[in-house]
């Protein structure tokens, strides 16, 4: 019987998820071009604050900490460990007021309904794999928009999803790149813990009843560090709050 409910449920989060992202795309197009970025910027929000709670459709519990009163008044580098696409929802969601943008592949940015034009006029760095150069550009194009922006980015360090949760070890280039161009940025460690648990059979039937947390710790000042040993701190403070 939970076979069976998986499954319908499983189907209505997917049909969900598909029509929140055909619905949203032409709201995009419209608030971009009739209100610029902050009209935009809203109807993202509004989407990702949608995408999070039909998760609730598979019974999952929801838990948000630390994301209250986060300061705007300077640029971040949001660092966070990687276990689903439904990672990034709560980021743009949750951490709005500091204006988070990705560092993604360029492959997300054509073809898929209102992610790839947020991608796109998001101003998020699209990078591509093969090309280390062009790779390098964005990201340094990124670092310098939030500089002057007091805006953030978010990276995932492991460079690919976890399917156990376990973290694999971070790589330090596009943080190191981040901050050399983004001086003034300080480092936000976040948490993320249950959504591995999401396609822990596979991607359909998705699994019932996971409990999803997302966790900011404390901004870290870089200037308190050498590169090396910040890379450690925050990959280390991250495998604490997982009991890894």
């Amino acid at each position: 019987m939970k076979t069976i409910l998986a499954y319908i449920l499983t189907a209505i989060f997917y049909f969900n998820f598909l029509l929140l992202l055909v619905i949203f795309h032409p709201i995009q197009v419209l608030c971009y071009h009739l209100g610029g970025y902050g009209s935009h910027k809203r109807s993202v929000e509004i989407l990702n604050f949608l995408l999070i709670n039909n998760l609730r459709v598979l019974g999952c519990s929801i838990r948000f900490e630390g994301f209250d009163n986060i300061p705007n008044d300077k640029p971040y580098i949001i660092v966070s460990n990687h276990q689903s696409t439904m990672d990034i929802p709560p980021v743009v969601w949750a951490l709005r007021n500091i204006h988070p943008k990705f560092i993604s592949k360029i492959e997300l940015a054509k073809g898929i309904p209102s992610i790839s034009y947020n991608l796109r006029k998001g101003k998020s760095a699209l990078i591509d794999r093969k090309n280390g150069s062009q790779s390098i550009r964005e990201i340094i194009r990124l670092g310098r928009y939030i500089q002057q922006n007091n805006y953030s980015a978010c990276i995932f360090p492991e460079g690919t999803r976890s399917k156990t949760g376990k973290m694999r070890r971070f790589q330090a280039g596009g943080i190191q790149t981040l901050l050399k161009v983004a001086p003034s940025a300080h480092i936000l460690p976040m948490v993320v813990d249950g959504n591995y648990q999401l396609e822990k059979n596979g991607k359909f039937p998705l699994t019932l009843g996971a409990k999803l947390s997302y966790k900011i710790l404390k901004p870290i000042n870089p200037k308190d560090y050498d590169q090396e040993q910040l890379i450690k701190e925050v990959e280390q403070q991250i495998r604490q709050e997982l009991n890894q």
